[in-house]
């Protein structure tokens, strides 16, 4: 039975903060199946880590962490292997919800302008744009409050540059 609320818990909170895996895969993808096929993995490793997460930091402070990481796991190896895991019935009625940029050009090419980032640069945009504090960047990717700041400065100087040559 305490899987069970432990799944529950988790799928709610998972379809809370779905958004955040999603501007990761994007960040980290340039197709829909290789979106779909990170997404899918990061959910896994979600799911894996979540019984240890301890609520020190938020749900969505610790998923953009456990993303981030998965995203640049997967993005350095030269091969992929998925690995399966069991899954229980919340999680099999969790419906894939896609994401449609098409519709606004604008942000397809901040995206694009995203994926040409390096690892880190990458991470500070995606939080910027969710509107985090410097205190939960610097958290979330392990550097100090000052050194976010002046990375997330670089990194919005770098991006004016790719959108405004």
């Amino acid at each position: 039975m305490v899987t069970k609320t432990l799944e529950q818990k988790f799928a709610k909170e998972l379809e809370q903060h779905q958004g955040i895996i999603h501007k990761v895969c994007r960040s980290y993808t340039n197709n829909d199946a290789d979106h779909k096929d990170l997404f899918q993995e990061i959910i896994i490793q979600l799911w894996k880590a979540y019984p240890k997460f301890r609520g020190e930091s938020k749900f969505s402070t610790w998923m953009y962490r456990v993303a981030f990481n998965t995203a640049i796991s997967l993005y350095r190896k030269s091969q992929r292997s998925v690995e399966t895991t069991q899954i229980y019935d919340n999680l099999k009625e969790l419906e894939y919800q896609g994401y449609d940029d098409s519709t606004d050009k604008q942000l397809k090419l901040l995206y694009q302008a995203i994926y040409s980032l390096n690892d880190i640069e990458k991470a500070l945009a995606l939080m910027y744009l969710e509107d985090k504090s410097y205190r939960e960047i610097s958290k979330t990717l392990g550097i100090s409050e000052v050194n976010a700041r002046v990375k997330m400065n670089r990194t919005k100087t770098k991006l004016k540059n790719i959108l405004n040559p």
